[in-house]
């Protein structure tokens, strides 16, 4: 149940954008750019790191939406709790690893990151630009976690399919348009 009388019940992260429509147009846009950008990561490799930050924040209402969303997009369908198990072990290719260790220390313990996380990531061929790009996958869904859980958002797992197959197939900026129009 919303924490805001005005909201439904089962209110979505379309009702809290409804709420004010001018900034979460502009949100949508950097929101899109970071999912659906150029990036060296595929769609379903940032759908998974959201989804790792957002399990790693217990957000369960991201969580679900975006592992489902990078299951559609091609990720292996138990990928999220290996890694979320022990990354060293997580059936995940081997270049990834450091990504999904930088991602939990930037999550869970940001005031600690140090050069060697960052090397960690170039060591495996990475360049700036991924890491950037990581980094900003990292905000944008502890961002998304905070407002979700920040306005008791419905985490009903029936929705969460339906959510996923919006994800991936319109992004983020289409699937929003007409919450944001005001």
């Amino acid at each position: 149940m919303p924490f805001m009388r005005s909201m439904p019940v089962d209110a979505l992260v379309k009702d809290v954008y409804a709420l004010n429509p001018q900034s979460f147009r502009h949100w949508l846009h950097v929101e899109e750019a970071i999912m659906r950008g150029p990036s060296a990561f595929t769609s379903g490799e940032r759908e998974l790191m959201a989804a790792y930050v957002s399990r790693l924040n217990s957000c369960s209402y991201c969580a679900s939406s975006h592992s489902e969303a990078a299951v559609i997009l091609g990720v292996e369908p138990n990928l999220l709790e290996g890694l979320m198990a022990n990354v060293d072990a997580a059936p995940v290719d081997k270049r990834l690893k450091p990504i999904f260790k930088f991602l939990q220390k930037l999550t869970l313990t940001s005031y600690k990151m140090i050069q060697a996380d960052a090397d960690a990531i170039y060591a495996e061929g990475w360049d700036e630009r991924a890491l950037h790009d990581v980094i900003m996958v990292c905000c944008c869904f502890s961002f998304m976690n905070r407002l979700a859980d920040g306005h008791s958002l419905n985490s009903d797992p029936a929705l969460f399919k339906m959510r996923a197959k919006r994800h991936a197939e319109e992004g983020y900026l289409a699937q929003y348009q007409e919450e944001t129009k005001g």
